[in-house]
């Protein structure tokens, strides 16, 4: 750890400060009940990533929700680097939403590795104040507000908005001041020193809760759209529509630098990373790789990659991405940034029928849910995408629940190998087979730290 690392408020004075921070000894992870059959509340996982431990890669602390059926998705802080100067704030409570409940759990980590729960926001409280629903990214601001992106309003229709909650966790009500030229919502990121934010666009909540069709991307009912928002007065400025070829972009990546107008998103169906940046005034978006459809007997269409997740490392040089139904993971230097260079490759699950075993085991779907070590030597690997998105495509994954594996990464040359001695496996979990999804570290990480 840098000596001044935590001098001031939580996280890092800077992406360079964070790589050289301590290396993550646990792992916070969502574990999935919702539509397995099993009726049990979701659960936080902690999962003990030491390899000096003898506890190294299991589960050491469950911490069950008190409903069943929220679907825990993605999650974030209460604090990151973003309030790094102000000695008031501090990394300490999870901000966890159910994305079919539209409940909002806020979870003490003062004892990290046994979380409990603080507070639960109710979705009647949040439908009643803001007609928002389907929460999703979390993200901390540097006022010390909290702020989510709702997918859909009260009967599950589009675009959502923002839903923005004070350092007390109360509602303090829309983040944007209208949504103008959006027609859904999903990811977003800011980056305050060009006064700008990035949204991306999935779909609405009443149509992807009942899994996947063909039909509805005909119909329009599935995004294709990036909005640029002018951050200080709340309001989109720029919307790129990314064609047929960009259809469901979905996690949205800046620089971490926080002066550099470059970034990244994947667009899922399409199976394409798409870069944008600032020229001239305007936010320019072109297709930087783009990774073709199979053929795969029974299928009637060539069968996408879709790509779920993306993150950039925290020096900007690697993107990572997940192609939930290929099955690979990859790595590529992007050095220059509208000239990618595939440096590394693995194989876990996927419908092509590639992937590696470790310790016996197998994944029974796809990587999807990525998270990077702040070194950038070490990824994470879940493999639930959603609920009836997962029973659809990859049906035996009730049965066998999640793996989380860890893949090392060659920071110099790049390149990537599985790491044999860890695998989470959640097939034994103790009320049966559980699903995971997104992962934190309890020192921050490449997917919630943001520099201002």
């Amino acid at each position: 750890m840098t000596k001044n690392s935590h001098c001031c408020g939580p996280g890092y004075a800077s992406p360079k400060d964070a790589m050289e921070g301590e290396a993550e000894k646990i792992l916070y992870t969502v574990a999935i009940y919702a539509e397995t059959g099993i009726e049990e509340p979701d659960y936080l996982a902690v999962i003990d990533v030491d390899p000096l431990s003898p506890t190294y890669s299991q589960v050491i602390y469950r911490l069950s929700m008190p409903y069943i059926g929220d679907e825990l998705h993605h999650f974030g802080w209460n604090a990151c680097s973003s309030c790094y100067g102000d000695e008031s704030k501090s990394r300490r409570f999870l901000v966890i939403p159910g994305i079919r409940s539209s409940r909002v759990y806020i979870i003490d980590t003062q004892k990290k590795r046994a979380p409990k729960i603080h507070k639960v926001i109710e979705p009647e409280e949040i439908i009643v104040k803001t007609n928002l629903s389907a929460p999703h990214t979390v993200h901390c601001l540097a006022d010390g507000n909290i702020m989510i992106s709702m997918l859909g309003n009260r009967e599950g229709n589009g675009p959502g908005g923002f839903l923005l909650l004070d350092e007390n966790f109360e509602i303090a009500g829309h983040w944007e001041q209208k949504t103008d030229t959006m027609r859904f919502n999903y990811d977003f990121w800011y980056q305050p020193s060009h006064n700008v934010m990035v949204s991306s666009e999935w779909g609405a909540p009443k149509t992807f809760y009942s899994g996947f069709d063909l039909k509805d991307v005909a119909a329009g009912k599935y995004g294709k759209q990036l909005h640029f928002w002018d951050w200080a007065k709340r309001q989109i400025i720029q919307t790129i529509d990314l064609g047929e070829e960009g259809m469901i972009p979905l996690e949205v990546r800046f620089h971490h630098n926080p002066l550099s107008t470059h970034g990244f998103v994947g667009a899922a169906l399409s199976g394409n990373i798409w870069h944008w940046n600032k020229s001239n005034g305007y936010w320019d978006v072109a297709k930087i790789i783009d990774i073709p459809p199979v053929e795969i007997e029974g299928w009637e269409i060539p069968v996408p990659s879709l790509i779920t997740d993306i993150l950039l490392s925290m020096d900007d040089r690697f993107i990572y991405l997940s192609n939930w139904l290929h099955g690979d993971i990859r790595q590529y230097d992007i050095s220059l940034p509208t000239q990618p260079k595939l440096t590394g490759q693995v194989w876990w699950g996927g419908l092509l029928k590639k992937g590696s075993t470790v310790k016996g085991r197998q994944s029974a779907a796809g990587p999807q849910m990525l998270q990077l070590s702040l070194d950038g030597k070490r990824l994470y690997v879940t493999d639930s995408l959603l609920s009836v998105w997962d029973n659809q495509f990859y049906g035996d994954l009730k049965q066998t629940g999640s793996t989380l594996l860890q893949i090392d990464c060659d920071t110099h040359k790049g390149g990537l190998q599985i790491n044999k001695n860890f695998l989470v496996d959640f097939s034994q979990e103790p009320n049966g087979p559980s699903r995971a999804h997104e992962m934190r570290y309890p020192g921050g990480d490449c997917t919630s730290d943001i520099w201002i």
